[in-house]
């Protein structure tokens, strides 16, 4: 298997603005070629932002919602990974043939769609409906998953992915900087954002602290060890809707270690190469290997009320 350079980037999206967030990835997409990425990977929903869904009605929301792959939107992703020579991941509204609605994330390249996600665990507005599948494709010769943002937390769905052969897992996010039990957690002041030039330490501080970077560091890098696989996240800078987040995109390989990392305020991308060795050594693969399903097959297996409720919208629960 050869080596995979993968990029993951940061930019903010402007709501509702899917020719400014379309123009954005195809600056990014050019930047990673430039960094010698075969593919580059976007947030959440990055074609249309995501927090301001919270607020809009179910007409609203199918005013934003395109067909997946026929829509325009995922055209014109084809043509912008065709013209920079690489595959670029991103989300955006898909409307099925049903009419339902989906928080939707696509692979693509120059020859058309390589993998398309519905994230499984939706809760920003209740005109989406959830995904019922995983998704495992290749790409460069590797085995690639999809978990959107809160599906990560949910840690059997990157137990089951990795099970079903990923190697790496694609994990866009819009996350960071909200309420919490966790002490230290919460929103970020929005005049820090707005003084970030004139005193950038005070805004870093808060992105790097428990509502941004350290929070993270708690279970993101767990994910690849645990499972000894390769994690792309991908995150907005800055304000999505009205909700201020901390970028921080990153790279990790099957030991937990960040490779790379977006570190500015401004839009950025970053490349690492993902190499098959690493895959071999990880723990995380000696753990999987060791498993007894015997012992708790029908324990993870039991009904249960499932509930996907974050604490900041427990107020207005899905």
């Amino acid at each position: 298997m050869e080596p995979l350079t993968i990029a993951t980037a940061q930019f903010q999206s402007l709501d509702g603005d899917k020719q400014a967030n379309l123009a954005a990835i195809d600056r990014l997409a050019g930047a990673a070629r430039v960094k010698g990425a075969q593919a580059v990977a976007f947030h959440e929903l990055c074609v249309t932002a995501y927090t301001f869904f919270k607020d809009l009605d179910r007409a609203q929301v199918e005013a934003l919602a395109e067909a997946v792959p026929e829509g325009p939107s995922t055209q014109r992703l084809i043509e912008i990974a065709r013209r920079h020579g690489l595959a670029v991941l991103a989300g955006l509204v898909e409307r099925d043939g049903e009419g339902r609605l989906y928080n939707t994330y696509v692979c693509v390249d120059g020859q058309g769609l390589r993998a398309r996600f519905r994230k499984l665990h939706p809760f920003i507005s209740r005109s989406f409906s959830p995904g019922d599948e995983y998704t495992v494709f290749e790409l460069g010769g590797w085995q690639c998953g999809i978990l959107i943002c809160y599906d990560n937390n949910v840690i059997e769905n990157v137990r089951a992915i990795a099970l079903l052969g990923a190697q790496i897992i694609f994990a866009p996010h819009v996350t960071g900087c909200t309420p919490s039990p966790m002490p230290g957690r919460g929103y970020v002041d929005p005049r820090l954002w707005e003084q970030r030039l004139a005193d950038p330490e005070a805004l870093r501080r808060e992105f790097d602290g428990p509502k941004g970077r350290e929070w993270l560091l708690r279970w993101l890098p767990a994910r690849a060890y645990d499972n000894g696989v390769y994690y792309a996240f991908s995150n907005p800078i800055g304000f999505d809707g009205d909700q201020l987040k901390p970028g921080l995109s990153m790279l990790l390989d099957p030991y937990g270690e960040i490779l790379a990392e977006c570190r500015s305020f401004d839009e950025e991308v970053v490349a690492a190469t993902f190499t098959a060795d690493k895959l071999e050594l990880a723990g995380g693969r000696r753990y999987r290997r060791a498993r007894r399903p015997e012992l708790y097959r029908e324990i993870l297996g039991r009904p249960h009320d499932g509930v996907t409720a974050p604490v900041w919208r427990t107020p207005d629960p899905p």
